[in-house]
């Protein structure tokens, strides 16, 4: 069973949450990006929609169009994308409409952290944005409605389409063996609001954090980083 449009549609109305009431993350990185909210360029990453959710959207709005690969790397890339899956486009960030942002949009710059013993513990960040996401760099200012409901999202899709859950459970062993490379702790938003570390080379072990180390560890903001932290 995979997720239809009316799965999406009850998701969407539940996960509205903003990442933080006080900030707007797309005025602090758009500055260095040209003006555009990283999460919003296209050029640097393009949503990918379920089929169920891109039947929603196209009932709902003119906002998404197919994206139209550019180039063979691309064509290549997307090639690969789950059957039903569809890479997408929006009208630009000054055009967006709140109520018909993609999962993908709601969500970003996170994703759902899975455990070596596969259980959902809280969420994880898609690590290719550091030093272009200024979120990614400010963890702390992340408020606790969000974690709550794109957590609960992501459980009820994850019901619903076994697929969905095998690939955020690879996924986040991915993110422990490219972290584990670069011998740097894993900074976790656990699911009870509170902050954690992956440690390296440890099989996945989790230990609290404290804001303090969160502020002074984090990948700084303008600046990508790999080495260890």
């Amino acid at each position: 069973m995979v997720n239809s449009s009316s799965d999406f549609a009850n998701v969407y109305a539940k996960f509205q949450a903003p990442i933080s009431r006080r900030y707007d993350c797309g005025t602090k990185c758009a500055p260095l990006n040209n003006g555009i909210p990283v999460c919003c360029d296209y050029e640097r990453t393009v949503p990918v929609a379920d089929e169920g959710e891109w039947e929603l959207l196209k009932s709902r709005t003119d906002l998404w169009s197919v994206y139209t690969p550019k180039g063979k790397t691309e064509e290549k890339e997307f090639s690969g994308l789950a059957d039903g899956c569809q890479s997408i486009v929006c009208k630009g960030a000054k055009l967006c409409e709140r109520d018909n942002r993609t999962i993908a949009c709601r969500a970003f710059p996170f994703f759902p952290y899975f455990t070596v013993e596969k259980e959902l513990f809280g969420l994880g960040y898609y690590w290719g944005f550091e030093g272009l996401c200024w979120v990614i760099s400010n963890l702390t200012i992340v408020e606790k409605p969000f974690v709550d409901e794109m957590i609960a999202a992501s459980e009820y899709l994850f019901a619903r389409d076994a697929d969905e859950l095998a690939t955020y459970i690879t996924f986040s062993a991915t993110m422990r063996g490219v972290f584990t490379k670069w011998n740097r702790k894993i900074p976790l938003l656990g699911r009870d609001g509170q902050l954690y570390w992956v440690l390296p080379n440890s099989g996945g072990k989790i230990v609290p954090a404290t804001t303090a180390e969160f502020e002074t560890k984090l990948a700084p903001f303008g600046k990508a980083q790999k080495e260890a932290a």
